[in-house]
């Protein structure tokens, strides 16, 4: 009875905040003494959205993860998840989260690593047969369910920590693994010093910029240095790719190639990838 009457109010829980973004942010900064962790976060990320929270080591990324989890208090701002103020436990059973550090009991197998998982939830045990064989089909480890996790490589434990991260079917799930967000990613923000210093679409964000990658020999370390006028280089030996280059510059940066001694034999455009655009972020605003 009880059971049942917890499961009514869960309903009622979700229906009641279904027309409320999975998450919100309003100024959440956290300070450690007079060190600024996160300075006045602020976004929306609606339900049904995959979103990209990007930046360099130090941005903030972790602490902005952690406060949104409930396992550190803000400083000030305000925060909800699934229509409930950050720290809320109704709404922190209803989150899946994988963090980029973990480590499972390398004796025990994949099976057990999830029951446990089920019990720390806590998902009713009745359930847990059926969760652990879904989360294990869902992530393709079926047929290892009984191996030992110390058996298993790097990439088929980041799998069972999804799985563990997709038990209880969450409405909310947090990836610190996420490596391929230009493809899965509907909207990114990208973070820097404490606070986002762009948000928006794929489209909006990479701008339908450009770059250009040259295949030329004859140049000296001194004389790639020089073409930095033109923008970031990423140098590969004979093959350099300048980032957001203006198209209407190439003529201007081949001439200054010949000029130099260099002989150009391929001018190619590239289409700006994510980490382009997210390197010159950065850029700009240390300028």
């Amino acid at each position: 009875m009880a059971e049942l009457a917890e499961k009514t109010e869960a309903v009622a829980s979700r229906e009641a905040a279904a027309g409320t973004p999975a998450v919100k942010t309003v100024e959440l900064t956290k300070k450690f003494g007079r060190t600024v962790a996160l300075a006045g976060l602020s976004m929306t990320v609606p339900r049904g959205e995959v979103f990209g929270f990007l930046g360099p080591n130090g941005a903030g990324k972790t602490t902005a993860v952690k406060l949104l989890l409930g396992l550190l208090k803000p400083t000030s701002g305000e925060g909800w998840l699934l229509g409930k103020r950050v720290g809320d436990l109704g709404a922190r059973r209803r989150i899946g989260y994988l963090p980029e550090l973990f480590r499972y009991q390398s004796w025990l197998t994949a099976r057990e690593v999830l029951a446990l998982h089920c019990e720390l939830a806590p998902l009713p045990r009745a359930a847990w047969k059926d969760e652990i064989k879904t989360v294990l089909e869902t992530v393709g480890l079926s047929d290892r369910a009984q191996d030992k996790v110390g058996t298993f490589s790097k990439g088929m434990q980041q799998r069972l920590g999804l799985g563990a991260a997709l038990l209880g079917e969450p409405e909310l799930v947090f990836l610190d693994l996420l490596s391929e967000v230009e493809q899965v990613c509907d909207r990114v923000a990208v973070v820097d010093h404490g606070r986002v210093i762009a948000e928006g679409t794929m489209d909006a964000l990479l701008g339908g910029g450009t770059a250009v990658r040259v295949r030329v020999t004859g140049l000296a370390q001194a004389d790639k240095n020089k073409l930095a006028s033109f923008g970031r280089i990423d140098d590969e030996g004979e093959q350099l790719t300048f980032a957001s280059l203006d198209p209407e510059r190439v003529p201007e940066l081949v001439t200054e190639i010949v000029a130099m001694g260099g002989r150009v034999y391929e001018v190619a455009p590239r289409h700006q990838t994510l980490e382009d655009r997210f390197l010159q972020l950065l850029e700009d605003e240390e300028k």
